[in-house]
């Protein structure tokens, strides 16, 4: 039996470790084994790790960490004919079932019947990782897998976003983006080449913001307190049509809500604390709160193609997969700039 090295999950409240594990294998004609060549390293791993994710995934431990993932085909199922051994992949984190509502309408972000590599079963902090032929995306040549990997699930979720607040906004709107960092600066990028809306971003990091408005950002904004009145006064007084939150916690849910005009869209995407708006306020002037999970696979395939023709750039900081402690540290340190990306 072969056996490859994993970083795994072997209690909450601990410290990940290293282990040897079995190297995943074919058993059914849809299954994919991937050769990981990147593994990105979220800051979901960490609420993980702190046991929030315990109840929801129900996931049984010891178990492999690891939800954003690309690198080479390694082997496939008798009935895969979309990926061949040695092609260039990166992973939609869901492995679906294609036959429930969801998928048979392309959600299948809400699969009836999913799992989830890193969350609930085996993931890719690791040499290989087993996936479905309906979750592997190839990519174009001149792209890397350690350069792409966290585009599998923070460029996705800022894509299915931005994309969702895009298909609303025209050329008189402003949206605002609360939040520069990991997904901040790639959901700015996807506005950029989307939309042709004023994208005004706010951040507490002044070189964040340098960065976001290198790459499409029209307006960059300290959150020093004064950023609602500074939004207001930049809209007429009126507040934005929409507004992106890559945070979600820390007040950020207190100034997104004032930053945003009557009628306007509050795209929650970061988490952490509750959103509290007495119901009158919702009602009186009918602003929208809109949740955003993962995108779909079609989203992927979308994120992918402005990548390969480089309108989506990764900013990205690479760890050795023996190096994980480090990255996981740097995370949560706030001294990772853009994504980490751990490479076996």
């Amino acid at each position: 039996m072969r056996t490859m090295r994993a970083v795994q999950v072997i209690g909450y409240h601990q410290e990940l470790k290293m282990a040897e594990v079995p190297v995943p294998e074919i058993t059914g004609h849809l299954d994919v084994v991937v050769k990981i060549g990147g593994a990105g390293v979220c800051r979901t791993d960490l609420h993980i790790l702190e046991g929030q994710w315990a109840e929801k995934s129900q996931v049984h431990l010891p178990y492999t960490i690891g939800h954003e993932n690309a690198g080479w085909v390694h082997a496939v199922g008798s009935a895969v004919t979309n990926v061949k051994e040695g092609d260039k992949v990166i992973l939609h984190p869901l492995i679906t079932c294609g036959l429930c509502r969801a998928c048979r309408s392309g959600d299948d972000v809400h699969c009836e019947d999913s799992k989830f590599p890193g969350i609930d079963t085996g993931g890719g902090y690791a040499e290989y990782l087993l996936t479905s032929a309906r979750s592997v995306v190839r990519i174009d040549d001149s792209l890397e897998p350690a350069d792409v990997a966290a585009l599998a699930d923070a460029g996705l979720t800022a894509y299915h976003a931005a994309a969702k607040a895009a298909r609303q906004l025209s050329a008189r709107d402003t949206c605002v983006v609360i939040g520069a960092g990991g997904l901040g600066h790639i959901g700015i990028q996807v506005l950029k080449a989307l939309t042709p809306a004023r994208i005004v971003v706010v951040d507490r990091s002044a070189p964040a913001l340098d960065l976001a408005q290198k790459i499409g950002a029209d307006v960059g904004i300290i959150a020093d307190g004064s950023e609602v009145d500074q939004v207001l006064e930049l809209t007429g007084g009126n507040g934005a049509e929409a507004l992106i939150d890559f945070v979600g916690e820390g007040g950020a849910t207190v100034t997104g809500m004032a930053m945003l005009r009557r009628a306007g869209n509050y795209y929650v995407v970061g988490y952490g604390e509750n959103i509290n708006v007495p119901t009158i306020d919702i009602v009186s002037s009918e602003k929208n709160i809109i949740g955003n999970l993962v995108g779909s696979y079609n989203d992927l395939q979308d994120l992918m193609a402005l990548t390969a023709r480089g309108a989506v750039t990764l900013h990205t900081q690479k760890y050795a997969l023996d190096d994980f402690q480090l990255a996981i540290n740097d995370l949560n340190a706030g001294k990772v700039r853009g994504r980490a990306i751990l490479v076996p």
